[in-house]
């Protein structure tokens, strides 16, 4: 008697899903797979996989012989969820975000344009060492992409670039000329000491003894 074949059918779910606000994704894809990452760090492990992400929209799936451990989960998600908005913005965020380099950030960074909510510690899977990055407010990421703050920063950048430019081609000019003009000083000395001898001054004037 042949062998019944599996199916994919494995019975009624339990599903719920939440939509993530504009105001927690900051229009950002990778900012919502950030917020789909929290959320699943904080259920069991064996359910993790159990909610996914598609389109701006959480799913919670599970099975229907699963209510305890769905209801669990589903208060998780939405404790969660009810204070994502401030939820710091991680590098590869706010790079996504603003739309920018991971250069522009350090340098705005560290000139302290772009200000640091503080920095997070965390162990990359299959690494032994931690690593500590700076991290951002939501807020204040949100005021920057509204205020277009980061075209004024690239003009003030290219501004800044031009006048070094300027600054450092004016310098090695004058270096040159300087060089120029104690080579040809050098040139100008005179080959010997006569001149600094006792009368000869008197004799360059009246010329050879007659």
């Amino acid at each position: 008697m042949p062998k019944k074949k599996p199916t994919d059918d494995d019975g009624p779910e339990l599903v719920k899903t939440w939509e993530l606000p504009t105001s927690a994704t900051l229009g950002s894809a990778v900012r919502a797979k950030g917020i789909l990452q929290e959320v699943q760090a904080r259920l069991p492990m064996t359910i993790r996989k159990s909610i996914d992400l598609q389109v701006g929209i959480l799913t919670l799936a599970l099975p229907e012989t699963s209510r305890t451990t769905f209801r669990a989960a589903s208060a998780t998600v939405s404790e969660v969820l009810a204070n994502i908005a401030s939820l710091p913005v991680i590098p590869r965020e706010i790079e996504d975000i603003l739309t920018i380099s991971t250069t522009e950030r350090h340098r705005w960074l560290n000139d302290g344009r772009l200000p640091s909510a503080g920095t997070r510690t965390v162990k990359l899977r299959g690494r032994a060492k931690k690593i500590t990055f700076h991290v951002f407010e939501p807020k204040v990421v949100e005021d920057l992409l509204d205020r277009g703050t980061v075209d004024e920063w690239r003009e003030e950048d290219a501004a800044a670039k031009l006048e070094n430019r300027r600054r450092a081609a004016y310098q090695a000019k004058l270096t040159r000329t300087l060089k120029k003009a104690s080579k040809d000083k050098t040139k100008a000395k005179p080959k010997s000491d006569e001149t600094n001898l006792s009368g000869w001054e008197d004799f360059d004037r009246d010329g050879f003894l007659r």
